[in-house]
């Protein structure tokens, strides 16, 4: 491949040669899939589309690690019920330039190529190949639309170029015991990838490491002539399931140059245990327990960091309120975030997170709970370890998390315990089909 700076040339560390690789990429945010792990949290929303956090969606991040990499120019493949993603991006995105050649191209499915909507990973990279050329990029990103991290992908770009590389991958190492949902990489000590399993069975350890494995985190940086290439073979396969996962990358790694990039050396602001942050938050427990440690003193995300923002759809509301200050009806929230719009009327809130224009009615408690925008909860309610997804009208005195067998009769109850209600369960109708 051809080097934007000889490996030897000062400026090849530098920040000119990041910022010189990342404005010759495009980055296309796989964004199409349910997320059905989440049970109805996607009934009516692709999984990057999903709240998380108090006031954003789980697309954000990724789209903020763009934008705060340098790479603005991005694609988002869409697909199963896109409208809410679809009208977030425009609201909340459109802040990008196009005069800059800063800009997000929409894509949805639209059989550009074949009488199919995208039938996997790779296929969607292919159906819109010939956007691909039209940006004419030196390098293309794949990133995934539904993880919570933060990550600098100069770095990555400044790796792959460095190492003279046709495919990078970004790796992380977890627990053995969780390694089979990933794919698994074997690396030499040059880094380049040696071996390449889509969730192995029994997975392999890293050498000397027995208790922890090396995994695809759905981070990729191809030379874009050889992406195209790799795409357009995957194509003409009959016997493929157009994944890059399960196809693509397997067929490459034996055949051309691969490495794994670490992603402990990209993360942005790694928390004080040393352990680089990244969630997949697909199930309605991890969904939980993301959003609630967020309530810590000291959360190991911090959405509070100036040099590293996180970006999305700014809603213009009134700041929350807190009235009532007798000894049986008092509006408090300890250990909590709390957005703008919410109103705790003489109610009592701990260890959870309210997303925007929740209005808490007198006497109800909620705890270790996260309620997302435009719910309303009534007198004397109690909630406890709870998801309550948007619009939720939770009628006074009613309880929920205090009672699992009971929940279990209207509610969804999780493994762990957690209660998911949603406005269907409540019989209230929002969505209307008919």
């Amino acid at each position: 491949m051809q080097h934007d700076l000889p490996l030897n040339d000062p400026l090849a560390t530098s920040g000119r040669f990041v910022s010189h690789l990342t404005r010759s990429t495009y980055a296309i945010i796989l964004a199409g899939g349910r997320g059905s792990r989440l049970m109805q949290l996607t009934d009516w929303r692709a999984k990057p589309a999903v709240p998380f956090g108090g006031k954003f969606r789980i697309i954000d991040f990724t789209l903020s690690n763009c934008v705060n990499s340098g790479i603005r120019r991005i694609g988002v493949a869409t697909q199963y019920k896109a409208q809410s993603l679809i009208q977030h991006l425009q609201r909340g995105w459109s802040f990008l330039d196009g005069r800059f050649k800063e800009y997000i191209d929409l894509l949805p499915a639209q059989q550009q190529i074949g009488e199919d909507w995208y039938q996997g990973t790779a296929d969607a990279v292919f159906q819109n190949i010939d956007l691909l050329r039209r940006n004419a990029p030196k390098y293309v990103l794949i990133l995934s639309g539904d993880h919570i991290y933060k990550m600098d992908y100069g770095r990555m770009l400044a790796q792959h170029v460095q190492c003279e590389a046709d495919l990078t991958i970004a790796c992380m190492d977890v627990p053995i015991e969780e390694a089979s949902a990933f794919g698994v990489m074997g690396i030499n000590d040059d880094k380049r990838i040696v071996s390449f399993v889509e969730k192995p069975k029994q997975p392999a350890c890293i050498p000397g490491r027995p208790d922890r494995a090396l995994v695809n985190m759905g981070v990729y940086v191809f030379n874009a002539p050889f992406l195209y290439e790799q795409l357009i073979r995957d194509a003409d396969d009959p016997h493929s399931d157009h994944d890059f996962g399960k196809n693509v990358i397997p067929h490459i790694i034996t055949r051309y140059r691969a490495f794994a990039h670490n992603f402990a050396d990209s993360c942005v602001g790694v928390p004080e245990n040393g352990v680089p942050y990244w969630r997949d938050v697909g199930t309605v427990d991890a969904y939980w327990e993301a959003n609630i440690e967020l309530t810590k003193v000291q959360p190991e995300l911090n959405m509070y960091d100036e040099d590293w923002p996180i970006w999305t759809y700014q809603e213009q509301l009134p700041p929350a309120k807190f009235v009532f200050d007798d000894d049986d009806r008092r509006g408090v929230a300890i250990d909590s975030l709390v957005s703008g719009g919410d109103i705790i009327s003489g109610a009592t809130v701990r260890r959870s997170l309210l997303f925007s224009r929740v209005f808490v009615h007198s006497w109800a408690e909620i705890e270790d709970s996260v309620i997302l925008p435009n719910c309303e909860i009534g007198r004397h309610a109690k909630i406890r370890r709870a998801v309550i997804d948007k619009n939720c009208k939770v009628p006074e005195g009613m309880k929920i998390g205090y009672d699992l067998e009971a929940d279990r009769k209207r509610f969804h109850v999780t493994a762990k315990g957690v209660v998911l209600v949603t406005p269907e369960m409540l019989g209230q109708q929002i969505h209307h089909i008919r």
